[in-house]
């Protein structure tokens, strides 16, 4: 009798298994501070393998990087789109996504600040990050419509000003890395988030959409430079206020986008 040729996907497996093996040992030696040190021959050994091996699943140093961050942040997408799915009102789904990401900036926060500078330069991860907030943004507006019955419109700006406020108060974290100013933090946001929610439920926004007029205005030919420009410059000034003037950015940017909106 002659022997059946054994199976392909164990072989599979083990290879995939030991790309893993190889970007554990890399993320041991990013988590100990040594970012620096991760090289070809550094995972060889911290893995206890020949770096030929190391060879025969990435390219370079700056290739086990990328994918090591690719692995991370999709992990850390995963948990922070789980815990917010888990939570039930729009303003519990923002303290889930507050809470948990300070939590990852206590846990992890430096292993993706080692991460960051190698992978920020990849296009494609780059891309991937872009297409998980947007993903995120449509999830927030349309749990704001369908909350407080605004339109998409007007949930939108407000939506993506308190989604883009996360990074600048885990920047702010990070200069006292403690507990009591991560507490601290979550209650000023939860507080930003309060004061946008209240005045989308009570102020003066619109509950329909802006009628439209005919114009041979030529402004959306411009609006996509503009909005960037405009983006820019609130993520600059966000970026480098406290919490008490994340406030009041957050309290005028409110209170001027319900004035245009009811001016229309």
């Amino acid at each position: 009798m002659t022997s059946s040729p054994a199976p392909l996907e164990p072989a599979r497996l083990a290879r995939a298994d030991r790309r893993e093996d190889l970007l554990d040992a890399a993320l041991a030696l990013v988590a100990s501070g040594d970012v620096d040190g991760v090289s070809m021959e550094s995972v060889a050994d911290r893995a206890g393998v020949s770096r030929s091996l190391v060879y025969k699943h990435f390219a370079n140093r700056t290739e086990i990087l990328t994918a090591l961050y690719e692995r991370e942040s999709t992990r850390l997408h995963n948990e922070l789109s789980a815990a917010v799915m888990a939570a039930g009102s729009l303003e519990e789904k923002y303290r889930a996504l507050c809470h948990g990401s300070l939590a990852a900036a206590k846990a992890r926060g430096q292993i993706f600040d080692g991460l960051r500078s190698a992978a920020g330069r990849n296009k494609a991860l780059r891309k991937l990050q872009r297409d998980r907030d947007r993903v995120t943004a449509a999830t927030y507006v349309h749990q704001t419509v369908q909350e407080l019955g605004v339109a998409e419109h007007t949930a939108e700006p407000i939506t993506q000003l308190l989604l883009g406020t996360i990074t600048p108060m885990l920047t702010l974290w990070h200069s006292k890395a403690n507990n009591d100013y991560a507490e601290e933090m979550e209650e000023a946001y939860m507080c930003l988030v309060r004061g946008a929610l209240a005045q989308l439920r009570d102020g003066d926004a619109p509950r329909k959409a802006p009628r439209t007029t005919k114009t041979h205005a030529t402004k959306p030919a411009t609006s996509g430079a503009a909005d960037a420009e405009l983006s820019g410059w609130l993520s600059e000034r966000i970026e480098q206020a406290s919490p008490e003037q994340l406030r009041r950015i957050v309290r005028g940017f409110v209170d001027t986008v319900a004035d245009v909106s009811a001016d229309r």
